[in-house]
């Protein structure tokens, strides 16, 4: 039973962050599914794909109906991270368990680091340049493959700064490219020979998609700034102690 608790309690809260903040889902899953659930990083980050592709379109068609979506600009930032995807979910079943705690971990933190230090301010606007566009969701893809992260904790600083869309514009979108993302990396693991114990990530999906609406209601009381500094300091804190614990003494 206490298993089911936490499974629930880290669900919601995943699906919370992903409502709100189009992003921040997985990088709370994947923690929670090694460290309250029990999972070793290879089966947590299977697992995280899987729960971020249900929570993220769950979100992604509230954000939809408020026309809060650019679907142009998604599709091109996922479809350059398509190859990246696929090869990073192949190479991820190839690589220890300390290394993917770690790169993880470093990721992470950066992350955050990145979220406090810039400004929530809306952008006044910016030439949107493909190749930028298709570099960046390159570079998406690849994180998302191999760290089973759909990535939008760093899609949504990108198509802030890089595209130039409002936050909650960015924050709608990141949702599209971080379903298209992970359902690409999961194709990436198919052939890898990872256990994962579907039984307890039931429970754990299911609190997440019902989070992601709450997430949603969220976002639109709260300000863009206090959600994103929020958020920031638990993913600081969240990358800290996995460092430390992929870090041998």
């Amino acid at each position: 039973m206490s298993t089911v608790v936490l499974a629930l309690v880290a669900g919601a809260l995943t699906g919370l962050a992903l409502g709100a903040l189009g992003g921040g889902g997985s990088v709370l899953s994947v923690p929670a599914l090694i460290y309250l659930l029990g999972f070793d990083p290879a089966a947590a980050t299977t697992a995280s794909l899987v729960v971020v592709v249900l929570t993220s379109l769950t979100a992604l068609v509230g954000h939809a109906r408020e026309g809060r979506v650019d679907w142009r600009t998604g599709a091109l930032f996922a479809v350059a991270g398509l190859g990246p995807a696929v090869l990073g979910g192949m190479l991820s079943a190839r690589l220890p368990a300390a290394l993917l705690t770690g790169a993880f971990a470093v990721v992470a933190a950066v992350a955050a680091l990145r979220m406090l230090r810039s400004s929530a301010t809306e952008p006044t606007g910016t030439t949107v340049r493909a190749g930028r566009v298709a570099t960046a969701g390159a570079g998406l893809g690849a994180v998302t493959g191999v760290l089973g992260v759909g990535g939008g904790f760093l899609a949504v600083p990108a198509l802030v700064h890089t595209v130039g869309l409002r936050m909650r514009i960015a924050v709608g979108t990141s949702l599209l490219v971080i379903t298209v993302n992970s359902l690409v990396a999961l194709v990436g693991r198919a052939g890898a020979e990872v256990i994962v114990d579907w039984a307890r990530v039931a429970p754990f999906a299911a609190a997440a998609v019902l989070g992601a609406w709450d997430g949603r209601r969220l976002a639109e009381k709260l300000s863009t700034e206090a959600l994103q500094r929020i958020f920031a300091w638990a993913l600081l804190g969240v990358a800290v102690f996995m460092l430390a614990d992929a870090v041998p003494l």
